[in-house]
């Protein structure tokens, strides 16, 4: 089902903030402030599918996740850079035993610690550390919307600590990772934007670094149609921006690729060369979902709430007709959560079998189950899309289900 709806010669995409709402994926209350919405319990589901699958495919590509707190030292940022250069962006700190604490507004600083806990050798290089942590950005109120704009953001971040040398197939590699998930997502990249530094000084390091950085930056964008961004770039270092367009299209930032050679410096990392000696790494930052609040509210406002069966909150609704075909219902989603699926039986005692089809007209696997289909053990399958399929046996049904959701295919069937 697509979510864009056709008025005339334009194209329109429904807003995810009044859809989401609508759907019961997420809501908002002022007792818990302005940016802070939270999940409802099938808001949840796909985002848990999203973490899930993002950790799946970062293992498989050579990460290794960690787990960091959300709260640092003042000096922890002075030392980044981020309080001399994104103080109006953080938090206020908080005061404990004599200490400034504050909430982290990235994860770089924990990841570079994390590096440096030990001893590298130029063997183990590239170290890829990815992490789904939380992250607090102080925005100011009249830039808040719905999910693609909020104030504590879960953030899909990774950090590639490399050799010189490895830069620029580590920064391809993270624009395959890309866009192999915006397929299996069912997204599209608005844009490309090469975000780079302007003249204002904001920026921390040597020109020559960042002249180098920008170098593998446009390297690994041949033949891709890009824009560039003077002033757009990090304050460490420049940066490859994928944008994606929302219902207003109105572009932001959803996954970013960006080399830094100026925290490496500040932190001291250091990797034992086949010399025997210190060298500086290089390291390279990478969000691929980015964050997860902004990727639900564009799928939302993709798939209009008809999420792909892999993310969808319920995959599969048994319907029986009446309350003496609820025990095979009960039978059916039984073998349907056994296969790793989300499966509910929607009971009679909820209105009549056509006003349940189309209150779970969203899900992309119906049963139904009449008084023949339970005696031979048998579901009538009615998909989201309008087909109806010829009933069969209720195992032979999932293990189609199953085998379409671990495709992760956009397709219903066949």
């Amino acid at each position: 089902m697509c979510a864009r709806l056709a008025f005339g010669e334009e194209t329109v995409m429904p807003d995810h903030r009044k859809l989401g709402r609508e759907l019961g994926l997420f809501g908002s209350d002022p007792l818990i402030g302005a940016g802070l919405p939270y999940l409802l319990p099938d808001g949840a589901a796909v985002r848990h599918v999203l973490e899930e699958y993002v950790r799946e495919v970062e293992r498989r590509a050579g990460y290794q996740h960690v787990s960091s707190p959300v709260l640092g030292k003042r000096e922890l940022y002075e030392l980044s850079g981020h309080w001399a250069h994104y103080r109006d962006d953080m938090f206020p700190p908080m005061d404990l035993g004599g200490e400034q604490i504050v909430l982290r507004p990235s994860l770089c600083p924990h990841h570079a610690l994390i590096y440096r806990s030990r001893a590298r050798s130029h063997r183990e290089l590239p170290v890829r550390l990815a992490e789904l942590g939380g992250m607090y950005r102080a925005e100011l109120s009249g830039v808040l919307g719905g999910l693609s704009r909020v104030r504590a953001i879960q953030l899909n971040d990774a950090h590639i600590f490399c050799l010189p040398e490895q830069v620029g197939a580590e920064v391809r590699s993270a624009l395959a990772l890309i866009r192999r998930v915006y397929r299996d997502l069912g997204l599209k990249p608005a844009s490309y934007r090469l975000s780079l530094p302007d003249n204002r000084g904001k920026y921390a390091g040597a020109a020559e670094a960042w002249e180098r950085a920008a170098e593998v930056l446009v390297d690994a964008l041949d033949g891709v149609d890009y824009e560039r961004g003077p002033g757009e770039a990090a304050f460490y270092g420049p940066k490859i921006d994928v944008q994606i367009a929302d219902s207003s299209g109105r572009e932001s930032t959803l996954s970013t690729v960006q080399v830094d050679l100026h925290q490496p410096e500040q932190f001291g990392l250091e990797y034992v060369g086949p010399d025997g000696r210190a060298h500086r790494p290089v390291l390279v930052h990478r969000a691929v979902l980015g964050s997860l609040e902004r990727v639900l509210a564009q799928l939302i406002e993709e798939h209009g709430g008809a999420f792909p069966p892999w993310l969808a909150p319920v995959q599969v609704a048994v319907l029986p007709v009446g309350d003496a075909e609820l025990e095979a219902a009960s039978a059916v989603a039984e073998q349907a959560m056994d296969g790793g699926l989300r499966a509910e039986v929607v009971p009679a005692d909820r209105g009549s079998l056509g006003s349940r089809i189309r209150d779970r007209r969203l899900v992309p696997y119906q049963a139904v189950i009449g008084s023949r289909e339970a005696a031979a053990e048998l579901v009538a399958p009615r998909l989201r899309d309008g087909r109806r399929l010829d009933p069969l046996p209720g195992k032979e049904f999932v293990a189609a289900v199953v085998a379409k959701v671990a495709s992760r295919s956009g397709e219903l069937w066949g």
